[in-house]
């Protein structure tokens, strides 16, 4: 059992692509549904918060509007109990005994007024004291009380209401209070002045309504112990609660001091707004926040208003997200089912076609394809593949007899390098023997073969020297460079004159030049005995002299040798001190390029020199080394494009 897990997992991790296309196909489908169906569900989400906002807010209205017509009921069966009243009181002004019978009448033909009193003026009645108000109460469903209340104690000629009512001499509904007996009831009255025949005010019918019995006619919404649920309430115009599911709130609270932040211009359109309109606003009601949708009611000075929380908003809204979500995710799981079932089908040939594509791969080109019935792109590919393998046999046999061919001429290219190379000094010091000389030089051809020369030899205590470039690279630049430097060692042997040597070797290679193909060489004779150097300059780059200083020796203007024949080189002469170096090079050194094709330039040449100089490397071999390494620092990654060839020759006199 454990071994063939082991093999599994082995085979496994010897496929280096354990991804299927099928599979990446899938997800990336799968991935662009979900973008796509995830900006409609957020919009609709947001549209959807929206419109349960607009809803709930047009449902509060509704709400609103049912709630509104019951209080404007109550309060217009008081208002009608007690306007028409008035009329009967008015008449039996001079029967004050009878008030009370009027009073108890009133009570039982209107169930929704729990107290109703007549207060007269001072001594109005002188036989019945100071004060007097014939009252009746409610007890209970049955039982009326009635009862005479006025007394020191109970001083309602001094009474702000009552002295308000006598000066407005008009119906209202007066601020709510608590019974004067109990001191518990909340009451709010409905004061109607009334007159004698002279249109005195001599007296205030209050009809009295109990708020706990008016809060309960509402049928609030929640309870004291859910505030999560929508509730209703009445405020006067001074936002003191009539009507709240919290009964201690009636009277001793106002709807200014529930809203959390201060009171605002929204709060205080909500207590003072008299239009006949509803009002929505969003406020924070005991650190909870609600949308408050209000209305006020007519002929009073009390609004009526809905508080919705808006967390059960949110919550209707997420549920309502929620369910659209569960249904979407279905359909992207059913569409993932079938799509990925789909698409492996319609991909099962491309992998067949990489099974064949492996075993091309390792050279097996008569592999057989898959047979294909489809006519689309995957039969394209296969008919493609199918060229491919032709192709690569074809290919193959092709690139046999070419590598073979290139093989042959790349044995041939090191012969001949090795061949050019072996033409050139390449025993360093050549003279050990001696210590009037010291000699350097290396060639660093661009390709297998170069054009560059240099050669040295020393015939009668003189040493006959040169260095040359041929126009172009590669093998015909080899073939014309192992020309000159043959000739250069011929017409040395028998001249010692560096431009007659100039004049000769222009005059051999001149002659069935066809190529047109030419080369700048510097040719010198030093005298080691006395320091004299003749030179002839055939359109080389002047050498540096190297001693106490850096200078460019002077150099007269010649053609290159192969443009001309016949032409007359001019031989110039210079003495060389003692433990000077000659410092010989080519074009591919000053015209060396790095990857900007900007080049290393003549006067790089010479600042190098000098600071060789100055660090005491202007010994032949130091010398061309550490030049040599600093034009590879500059060229960096950019590929050589000319040969590079340098000589260096230090005189030395004699047992120095």
């Amino acid at each position: 059992m454990l071994n063939n897990l082991l093999n599994i997992f082995r085979k496994k991790s010897a496929n280096p692509y354990p991804k299927s296309f099928g599979k990446r196909l899938t997800r990336r489908i799968m991935l662009r549904m979900l973008i796509f169906m995830g900006i409609p569900t957020c919009i609709l989400f947001f549209i959807s918060f929206s419109a349960t906002y607009f809803v709930a807010e047009l449902f509060a209205k509704r709400l609103l509007s049912g709630k509104y017509e019951v209080v404007r009921r109550i309060t217009s069966d008081v208002y009608v109990a007690s306007v028409n009243t008035a009329p009967f009181i008015e008449d039996n002004l001079d029967n004050p005994d009878k008030l009370y019978d009027i009073m108890e009448g009133m009570l039982r033909t209107n169930t929704r007024i729990r107290s109703c009193g007549i207060s007269f003026v001072a001594d109005y009645y002188p036989q019945k004291g100071h004060w007097f108000c014939p009252y009746a109460v409610r007890r209970d469903s049955t039982t009326i009380e009635k009862l005479t209340i006025g007394s020191k104690t109970h001083d309602y000629l001094n009474a702000e209401w009552f002295q308000e009512a006598v000066t407005r001499d008009s119906s209202y509904w007066s601020k709510p209070f608590l019974e004067g007996m109990d001191h518990e009831t909340p009451l709010v009255s409905y004061l109607v002045p009334i007159h004698d025949r002279q249109q005195r005010v001599v007296a205030i019918l209050g009809v009295d309504m109990s708020l706990y019995w008016f809060s309960g006619k509402l049928e609030a919404l929640k309870s004291k112990d859910n505030e999560f649920l929508p509730y209703y309430f009445v405020i006067d115009s001074a936002g003191t609660y009539l009507s709240h599911p919290k009964q201690e709130y009636i009277i001793h609270k106002k709807f200014q001091d529930n809203v959390t932040d201060d009171p605002n211009d929204a709060c205080q359109e909500i207590v003072n707004s008299r239009d006949d309109e509803s009002y929505s606003e969003e406020l924070s009601l005991e650190d909870m926040e609600c949308s408050v949708t209000t209305h006020p009611i007519k002929y009073t000075t009390w609004t009526i208003g809905l508080a919705f929380p808006t967390i059960l908003l949110k919550v209707l809204s997420y549920i309502f997200v929620g369910f659209m979500l569960f249904f979407i995710v279905i359909g992207l799981l059913v569409v993932l089912v079938s799509g990925r079932n789909a698409i492996r089908k319609a991909t099962y040939p491309i992998k067949l076609l990489a099974l064949s594509a492996e075993d091309v791969a390792k050279g097996n080109f008569k592999t057989p394809l898959p047979e294909l019935k489809s006519r689309d792109e995957i039969h394209q590919l296969r008919d493609s593949f199918k060229k491919m393998q032709e192709s690569l046999s074809q290919y193959t046999e092709q690139l046999k007899e070419t590598t073979a061919e290139k093989a042959t001429i790349e044995s041939e290219l090191n012969i001949a390098h090795a061949i050019q190379m072996s033409m050139l000094p390449k025993t360093f010091p050549p003279y050990p023997e001696r210590n009037d000389v010291d000699i350097y030089g290396q060639v660093t051809p661009a390709k297998a073969v170069g054009g560059d020369l240099f050669d040295f030899y020393i015939r009668d205590e003189k040493l006959f020297f040169c260095i040359g470039d041929v126009s172009g690279k590669g093998v015909p630049a080899s073939m014309f460079m192992a020309v000159a430097r043959s000739l250069f060692r011929n017409i040395s042997a028998h001249v010692p004159e560096p431009h007659i040597i100039a004049k000769a070797l222009n005059d051999s290679m001149s002659e069935g030049n066809e190529m047109n193909m030419f080369v700048t060489m510097f040719v010198g004779v030093l005298d080691l005995q006395t320091g004299v150097l003749r030179y002839c300059n055939a359109g080389h780059d002047a050498p540096l002299l190297i001693g106490k200083d850096v200078s460019i020796l002077p150099c007269d203007a010649n053609l290159p040798i192969g443009v001309v024949d016949d032409w007359d080189y001019t031989v110039q002469e210079t003495t060389i001190v003692p433990q000077t170096t000659i410092f010989l090079f080519t074009d591919g050194l000053n015209e060396a390029e790095n990857v900007h094709h900007q080049q290393f330039g003549d006067e790089q040449v010479l600042s190098m020199a000098k600071e060789l100089l100055e660090n005491g490397e202007s010994q032949p071999m130091p010398f061309v080394q550490r030049m040599a390494a600093a034009v590879r620092f500059f060229a960096g990654a950019a590929e050589q494009s000319d040969d590079l060839t340098m000589l260096a020759i230090q005189y030395k006199k004699e047992g120095e």
